[in-house]
């Protein structure tokens, strides 16, 4: 049964286009393919090699990324997401509250930032190579989160510090479950 979605989605060259108006944010968005076999040399349609690398000639979808102007953390998240091949688009904007609400993120799932990434939703500082699994898996979920700011997770590094986390997978209706564990 394919999952329900709020978001349109229009097939347009792959980009991701969030139409932000006063009503909150509209998305016009290519679902995300379902990923290709490893090739001859080991490279993946996601751009990861048998060793987890990211190739060269990535095939990621776009990222878009929702962040108020100030968050330095924020920033740092989306050049790690850089670092791991996805290409991203940031929206700076004063209240993120529209956006999570429209994405259906559990209030206690809530971070500091919001993205859409083919036809999920990825909140707060999630590693790419989580982003990488959501979307070779396609599981049957809203989205990804890693709730609050723990330090150690992407974009909170802080010398040799980490804290242990979750990144929690969510449903718009409320069910979730920990998609991955991280545990220094």
């Amino acid at each position: 049964m394919p999952r329900p979605r709020t978001y349109l989605y229009a097939f347009a060259a792959g980009a991701v286009i969030a139409l932000i108006g006063l009503g909150g944010v509209t998305w016009l968005s290519r679902p995300a393919s379902p990923p290709a076999p490893a090739t001859a040399s080991g490279t993946t349609a996601s751009g990861t090699t048998a060793s987890g690398a990211v190739s060269t000639a990535s095939a990621l979808p776009a990222v878009t990324v929702f962040k108020t102007p100030t968050c330095g953390c924020c920033t740092k998240w989306v050049d790690h997401l850089r670092e791991h091949g996805f290409e991203v688009t940031v929206t700076d904007l004063p209240d993120l509250t529209p956006v999570k609400q429209r994405f259906h993120v559990p209030d206690p799932l809530h971070a500091c930032h919001t993205a859409a990434v083919g036809t999920y939703v990825v909140e707060g500082h999630v590693p790419a190579a989580d982003i990488e699994r959501l979307l070779a898996e396609q599981p049957d979920i809203t989205g990804i989160a890693v709730p609050g700011m723990p330090i150690g997770s992407p974009g909170m590094e802080q010398g040799d510090r980490q804290d242990p986390y979750d990144v929690i997978a969510f449903d718009r209706n409320g069910p979730r479950h920990v998609f991955t564990r991280y545990r220094p």
